[in-house]
């Protein structure tokens, strides 16, 4: 498990799948392994709840994307792939539109299950928005 390699972007555009949640949110990943994911989003209208600021959902789908790739990316030479069993996201400011960089890290690989947290960040001052924590389980392809 943990599979050390780390993907430039161009590289997990050839392995993953075109679309998905994560294209349609606008969500780059820009470098990938089995132990961390970097990512960004240009966050703006499309991501506003009514009140004019990114929806506290958009968080909780940019932790889990993030960390279910990087999930994957450790275990799928085993024939695995990775769901979601978990999701605890906070939020700790408001933000309205511009680049969000995302960081996140395993915590925990076990022989069933990951433990993946993650952090996102206003790229214009680095204060945290939200951070979350994600615990996987991994079943056969």
């Amino acid at each position: 498990m943990s599979e050390a390699r780390t993907y430039t972007e161009q590289e997990l555009a050839e392995l993953m799948p075109p679309g998905g949640h994560t294209e349609q949110i606008g969500m780059r990943i820009t470098e990938a392994s089995g132990r961390r994911v970097v990512a960004r989003l240009d966050a703006d209208e499309r991501h506003h709840q009514p009140w004019g600021v990114v929806h506290g959902g958009v968080y909780c789908s940019m932790v889990e994307s993030v960390a279910s790739i990087g999930g994957w990316l450790a275990v799928r030479e085993e024939g695995k792939i990775v769901v979601g069993v978990a999701n605890q996201t906070d939020f700790f400011r408001k933000h309205e539109t511009g680049r969000l960089d995302l960081l996140a890290e395993s915590i925990h690989q076990g022989r069933s299950q990951q433990l993946w947290s993650a952090e996102i960040r206003r790229a214009s001052d680095g204060k945290l928005v939200a951070r979350g924590q994600v615990r996987l389980a991994h079943l056969d392809a």
